[in-house]
């Protein structure tokens, strides 16, 4: 370590490096900032402070969709018939085909937004200390071992470690906790969190890749595969091409064996492959998706990815965000209140707590919002407040001296931590109350604030507890059940405390019931079991679902994981076997988003969520997934009665054609004195044949006919859908 900050080798962060007690590093050297030469010997050394940005080239994802098992047997038809000089066909082949790729195209770059929208969401600007002078930088210049100042309102720049001082953090969007987290001497402040309160001088520890930040965006990458649809249509494609060219070649033998020339041989031959090969089915499957699309987007579900439709439909298992998604993201009273002074209730307790407050300006923070939202304010015109002390991350607590006006009366009111305020009154029964109350409320997950008033002797009295809690939405329990009845199982996986997320699930009714027990018994567990990437290759460890599988698959939901944790678990699901889809709204969740089934972004979601999400939602809440999986379930249903459907028009072509020309001889039938008959034209061929025309049209109606089959009523399947 040098005298200008830790000079550390960047490595990859592990996630025991930080925890929910945003575990804290005594044994540093505090930053005196940096010389102007050693902050660009140590750039060149560490990088810019960004995400790493690997692009293909668009032109050659274009190319891409062009040279694939499908686009390849086109390309081969095409040019044959080009070689026998059958130009119509040739062309409608080619429209096809880029047809096909300019889909495929649109798609794909689409895909790329992810960690194009995290790297966006790296704030511009850093105040740092170079030269001996505070700057204004890049934020994307800013190194390992450079003195940052962290003031209220400005977003961190990269991973800093506290130097002095105390701060107000929000790292909702990095962990899901609801509440800002305090911050103090040797804590870890991590990019992509925000100041809220307080100001303090930071050692720079990680950027760019190597912070905490910088490894979720990394799991966002690598994670190309074929969707499910893509899957399915390609063996289809390829049992079909196979049938297909063992027949037609069968067909060519057999013309050329009786004496056909070669050129109407491979001509007919050609035209019979073309015909029997699905080459419109890709195109049908996706205006059908498109059509469903719409119908969901009345719903207030987005589609992104259009294949993401039919993995929608085959979903059996759910992993849902807490914070944000199956909760309202923001703490509220609740109705549980004890009391400690004779007389008092909820309303008067919340009377005084606003006393405690500037309650007649804007609320400074969530304590003060969530509870001025609820008192009765008006009742406090007679009141003046004469003195306030703010809210002090140290002190842990605000009081406000008042004067109710009618009476001349003046007393003071504080609001805070139980633990403070208990000091501040004298010991008795209802302190000792007080202390098992929130003992029983913390195992619970259910946060306190103790409220207390001086009496006419100047002496501190408690008056009892205000409980809250980010409560679950209004609609989060009906709609998991909903959604357990139509086959699918829902985990809760969280960054928030093991205790709050036990709490949430009791209240979801998210767990297995017990005889002879109330409610459910939630098994939520913790991240200490839960595997981790390898930090050298970025890897999950070989044979996941083997190791971890047993102990992902019991848990009812996770607490206190990480991105990396949430991609796991969702991978483990994956190699299970379950069509896995995942909800979230925060950068935390971006990689399991994507790694995801069918990734959706809810209501409100960052733009690395929404840009990760196969889906979005515009409306708050899960019920509109439950109406998106019918939905979805009904789309599955036509695109399986096409193909279906198309299958069976393949293989009555190819047979049909097959048994005519091998069986069926058009001269064999024709009159004795054909020549003499009026009108009756030329002389029938000695096989079967159809114009080439004809052929193509007849196909070509077939599966433009069947684009009705988007508007198709059916009845959605009650479980997951499985081809």
């Amino acid at each position: 370590m040098s005298s200008d900050g830790i000079s550390l080798k960047q490595t990859d962060i592990d996630d025991d490096d930080i925890d929910q007690d945003h575990n804290r590093t005594e044994n540093f050297v505090p930053s005196k900032g940096l010389t102007t030469a050693e902050a660009e010997k140590r750039l060149l050394e560490y990088g810019r402070n960004e995400l790493e940005d690997k692009k293909t080239p668009k032109w050659l994802i274009f190319l891409q969709q062009l040279w694939a098992p499908m686009p390849i047997m086109i390309w081969i038809a095409a040019f044959t018939e080009a070689g026998i000089q059958n130009w119509p066909d040739f062309g409608i082949l080619l429209a096809i085909q880029f047809i096909n790729a300019s889909l495929g195209y649109y798609e794909i770059v689409k895909a790329g937004d992810a960690v194009a929208a995290l790297k966006k969401s790296l704030k511009p600007v850093a105040t740092v200390k170079r030269d001996g002078k505070w700057i204004n930088i890049d934020a994307a210049t800013v190194v390992p071992g450079d003195l940052a100042l962290l003031a209220s309102g400005s977003a961190i720049p990269a991973d800093c470690i506290v130097n002095h001082g105390t701060i107000e953090v929000d790292q909702a969007a990095l962990t899901g906790e609801s509440l800002p987290v305090s911050m103090y001497r040797g804590s870890k402040a991590l990019m992509g969190s925000n100041v809220v309160r307080g100001e303090v001088e930071a050692t720079v520890e990680f950027t760019g890749s190597s912070t905490f930040f910088g490894k979720t965006a990394s799991l966002l990458q690598g994670n190309d595969e074929l969707g499910n649809l893509q899957k399915v249509l390609l063996n289809i494609m390829i049992v079909l091409v196979i049938l297909s060219f063992t027949l037609s070649l069968t067909v060519f033998g057999v013309l050329l064996a009786d004496g056909e020339t070669f050129s109407d041989s491979l001509s007919f031959t050609v035209v019979l492959i073309v015909a029997s090969i699905p080459i419109a089915i890709e195109i049908v499957c996706t205006t059908t998706l498109a059509l469903g699309s719409k119908e969901l987007s009345k719903h207030g579900a987005i589609v992104t990815r259009l294949a993401a439709i039919e993995d929608l439909a085959g979903m059996n298992m759910l992993c849902s965000d807490k914070t944000g998604t199956l909760t309202m993201n923001k703490m509220v009273i609740q109705d549980e209140t004890p009391v400690y002074k004779q007389g008092e209730s909820q309303y008067s307790i919340l009377r005084y707590a606003a006393m405690a407050a500037k309650w007649r300006e804007p609320p400074r923070d969530a304590l003060d919002t969530m509870t001025l939202s609820i008192a009765d304010l008006d009742s406090l015109n007679n009141v003046e407040q004469l003195d306030f002390m703010p809210f002090d991350p140290i002190v842990k607590r605000t009081e406000g001296t008042v004067k109710e006006t009618d009476t001349n009366k003046t007393y003071k009111t504080t609001k805070g931590a139980p633990h403070v305020i208990l000091k501040l009154v004298k010991e008795s029964e209802h302190t000792h109350k007080c202390h098992h109350d929130v003992e029983e409320l913390g195992k619970r997950g259910i946060r306190s604030l103790a409220v207390a008033k001086t009496n006419d002797s100047n002496e501190w009295e408690l008056l009892g507890l205000l409980t809250f809690l980010d409560p679950p939405r209004f609609d989060t329990k009906e709609t998991i059940h909903r959604a357990i009845s139509y086959g699918v199982e829902v985990k809760m996986i969280t960054g928030d405390h093991l205790l709050i997320a036990m709490e949430t699930a009791r209240l979801l009714e998210l767990g297995d019931r017990v005889e002879g027990r109330d409610g459910v018994l939630p098994v939520i567990r913790g991240a200490e079991g839960l595997p981790l990437l390898d930090p050298t290759t970025k890897k999950a460890p070989p044979d996941l679902a083997t190791h971890y599988g047993d102990y992902i698959r019991s848990g009812h939901g996770f607490a206190q994981v990480f991105p990396e944790h949430k991609f796991l678990i969702v991978q483990c699901l994956r190699e299970l076997g379950f069509k896995c889809g995942m909800t979230g709204d925060g950068v935390n969740d971006a990689p399991a988003l994507k790694r995801a089934d069918v990734g959706i972004a809810v209501a409100g979601a960052t733009d690395a969520a929404r840009a990760a999400s196969d889906i979005v939602l515009t409306e708050e809440g899960l019920s509109t997934i439950v109406e998106g999986i019918i939905i979805a379930r009904c789309i599955f249903q036509r695109m399986k009665n096409f193909i279906t459907y198309r299958i069976a028009a393949t293989l009555q072509l190819l047979v049909f054609f097959f048994i005519a020309v091998l069986a069926l001889r058009p001269i064999n039938f024709q009159p004795d004195n054909w020549q003499t008959i009026d009108g009756f034209g030329e002389e029938w061929p000695n096989f079967f044949k159809m114009p080439v025309l004809m052929l193509m049209l007849i196909t070509l109606l077939n599966d433009g006919t069947l684009i009705s089959i988007g508007y198709d009523n059916v009845t959605p399947s009650k479980y997951p859908n499985v081809w």
